[in-house]
This record gives C-alpha cells, structure tokens and sequence, in this order.
C-alpha cells in the first residue's frame, strides 16, 4: 500500500485548442492531500515509519505540510509542521484537520524550517519540503504511471519552487530510458530562483519572494535541481502572477477543478505563452495541485492584480 494514490494522464482539448498542440494533464491535483507532494513525502513517511521514528516535523509553505499531515494520521504517527506567516489561512486549517501540531514562525519559509529543525528529538524524523532523495523517487512514480499509459511526450511541463518536483520528474524520465525528453520549468516572477540560476550558472538567493505564488516561494532551488539542470535538457520560463491567477480561472471553468497560483504558472503557458514550448506537438504538463486557494482568492487576485497591471 502506499499513501499516494494512480492520477490520471487526460488530454485536454481546452489546453490544445489554446496551444495548437496535443496537451496531456497528469492530474496530480486528485491526490488526496490535493497535490503531487504526497508521492514523495508518503514514501519518506513510511520509511520514517519502518526505522521506527515517533514524530515526523516538516516545514512547509501549505502544501508539504498537509502531505505530511496526512502521512501521519493515516500512519498513525504525530506530526509537527512550521509555516511561516505567508502561508494561507486555508493552509493552516487543512493542517490542523490532519490533526498536526501547527507552529507559525517566521516571515519566510527558510525563518520557519530553522525553527522546525532545532525541534527534532532522538526519535524525530524531519520532513524536508523539496530536498530529500527519498522524495526525489517517490515523485518519480508520476513519470512511470505516464509510461504505463502509453504516453510519450515531447516535453515535460512542470512548475518549480524548491526544485523537489522537477527533480523527481527528471529521475523518472531517465529511469524510463526518456534521457532525450526534455523538461520546461515553470516560476512567477518574484518566485523566479531557478530561471535566475539558469541565467546566471550558480545557485542565486533571492533577496525576497514578492510572488503570491507561495508554493514556489523557495528563495533558493535545491543543488540536486540545479545539479540535474546541467545534466538534463532543461529550460526554464517564467510567468506573471496575474497570468497564473488568470490560468487558474481559466482552468477551472475548462476542467471543473480549483488549483493554487503556483499550478496555474504551467498552466499558462499552454494558455498564454505556447510561444515557450518549442517545436513540442505531444506536451505533458504536470497538474501539481495545490489547495491553499479558494474560488473567492483566485478571484480577488485577479482583481487587484489586473487593477496593477
């Protein structure tokens, strides 16, 4: 048994009518913990679990946290997750209703992991977001189901925030014999560390995170990510956040389903910036999820970000 669920792999006419291209979703926004991070930190979690640890503590932005949260109920060990400030209201309660012991600290999420880490025991296992190999190959399994489906993109479309899905999604390929499948990774500007990396060829520290995209709100991409980056054909796009509110919206009158801004920036680029995605005609865009928005948010940030723009 494991805690993450088989997603869908379905094509959709809405994306490819917007793209000129044939766009397959992997719909990793139905797992139950409501995005992709339960595939990773579900297998970390039950190998926590088999080395006997008694308490998982995570740090998190919203969404590895509820994964965490999650883990632990169903396997029946406590969990303690720090969020800093930024993290929704929403969050926060999707936690708590995992029955984890909520802490919020810190006006940032690297303010809020240095106090998750200095609370770990003897018996504690820590539950990092994005940088663990454990969950490198647990979001690897994406890629396999992708496989078994009979499914073989041109290019692989994915959001990055600490770098823990593309990782995964890169491991999956190679271990798939898909080395040549070359991957896109998607950021808001403001939330934009990887594609600063990219440009300037070492790992950039953002000064802050001005994105309201705070899933991808990691001021620094983990070294794996990078690291694979200069192994594995990557190229990086970025994103405004209205274009990622307004694919959010637009997604959810097209597919009946509610993802958070920082699903909506791969989104947008089958909506708005096709221009992005090459000479691809098979494009799989990886539908990570996310549940830290509501229908009322995604509609209030649209509004003052177009009354900005």
């Amino acid at each position: 048994m494991t805690l993450h669920i088989p997603t869908p792999c379905i094509e959709s006419h809405a994306l490819g009518q917007a793209s000129g291209r044939r766009v397959w979703l992997k719909l990793e926004n139905l797992q139950p913990p409501g995005s992709f991070k339960i595939r990773g930190i579900g297998a970390a979690c039950e190998e926590h679990a088999r080395r006997g640890k008694r308490r998982f503590v995570s740090s998190s932005g919203g969404n590895a946290g509820i994964a965490v949260a999650y883990a632990g109920r169903r396997l029946g060990i406590p969990v303690t997750v720090v969020v800093p400030e930024t993290t929704t209201e929403r969050a926060r309660a999707l936690i708590r209703a995992e029955q984890a012991e909520l802490i919020v600290h810190g006006k940032a999420w690297h303010e809020a992991n240095a106090l998750a880490q200095s609370l770990l025991g003897e018996n504690d296992a820590f539950l990092h977001p994005f940088d663990d190999p454990l969950l490198w190959q647990g979001h690897a399994s994406l890629v396999d189901e992708v496989a078994q489906a009979g499914i073989r993109p041109d290019v692989v479309v994915l959001s990055v925030g600490g770098g823990g899905l593309y990782a995964g999604v890169v491991e999956g390929l190679r271990r798939n014999g898909w080395n040549d499948v070359p991957v896109i990774a998607v950021e808001t500007l403001g939330a934009d560390a990887f594609a600063q990396s990219l440009a300037q060829g070492y790992r950039v520290e953002l000064a802050a995170i001005t994105s309201i995209a705070t899933s991808l709100a990691a001021k620094q991409v983990c070294a794996q990510a990078f690291a694979l980056a200069q192994q594995h054909a990557t190229r990086s796009a970025t994103v405004s956040d209205l274009a990622a509110v307004s694919a959010c919206g637009r997604f959810l009158d097209d597919h009946r389903m509610l993802v958070e801004p920082a699903c909506g920036a791969s989104l947008a680029l089958g909506y708005g910036h096709a221009d992005a995605l090459g000479d691809a005609e098979n494009v799989l865009i990886i539908v990570c999820g996310g549940v830290t928005a509501t229908v009322d948010q995604l509609r209030q940030w649209r509004q003052e970000l177009s009354e900005e723009a």
